[in-house]
């Protein structure tokens, strides 16, 4: 998925309310606090990574609904602990990706990684090949044993903003406004989901 060099209006708008629903900060101090423009090849890498990770089916995919600038504005918050300076052997292996305070840049580090398994430029490959790429640095960062990877924590970020936006919480999940009606025993079929509004029941992965 291609976009255009900077923000969008209506774009990074979009992703502050999703952010801003998501921390329970006020749209405004998420505005505010945002971070310098993004690389257009970032905005590229984030919002095709998104819509790999959560492709089209019946309902629209992670890219197509901005997924991608969200994760953009939560890095820059440090949402899933993404600021959180890195010691010991990690800062070694990421020394290059790493700020003077030594977080990590997480999109730097996802842009050379996808690129170093595609053998050249990742956006450029085949659909097919990048989501194998992708599936190898999931299996590599959620194997046992494997303590913090910066893929989880995108991971995780894509996953939240695809279903704290309005297609993933009212589409692709159940939505009933609260309080609603109580039910003390509802039938779960075998094709139930959870309900968006009831998050001790949504599992993002």
């Amino acid at each position: 998925m291609q976009h255009g060099d900077g923000w969008d209006r209506r774009e990074f708008a979009r992703a502050s309310a999703l952010l801003a629903m998501a921390t329970g900060l006020p749209v405004a101090v998420v505005r505010a606090s945002a971070a310098a423009k993004p690389a257009r090849r970032h905005r590229n890498l984030i919002a095709d990574v998104s819509q790999c990770v959560l492709p089209r089916t019946a309902t629209p995919g992670a890219g197509e609904v901005g997924v991608g600038d969200f994760v953009i504005l939560a890095l820059a918050h440090g949402l899933e602990r993404s600021r959180v300076p890195i010691a010991g052997a990690a800062a070694t292996t990421y020394a290059r990706f790493l700020r003077p305070d030594r977080t990590l840049r997480h999109l730097d580090w996802l842009d050379a990684e996808l690129n170093r398994r595609a053998n050249g430029n990742f956006l450029r490959t085949p659909v097919d090949a990048r989501m194998s790429v992708l599936a190898a640095l999931d299996a590599e960062a959620f194997a046992p044993g494997t303590q913090d990877h910066p893929w989880k924590t995108i991971k995780a970020l894509i996953l939240t903003g695809y279903y704290t936006s309005e297609v993933g919480g009212s589409q692709e999940l159940r939505y009933e406004l609260v309080p609603g009606r109580w039910d003390p025993d509802l039938p779960a079929a075998p094709d139930a989901r959870a309900f968006s509004s009831d998050w001790t029941a949504v599992d993002f992965g």
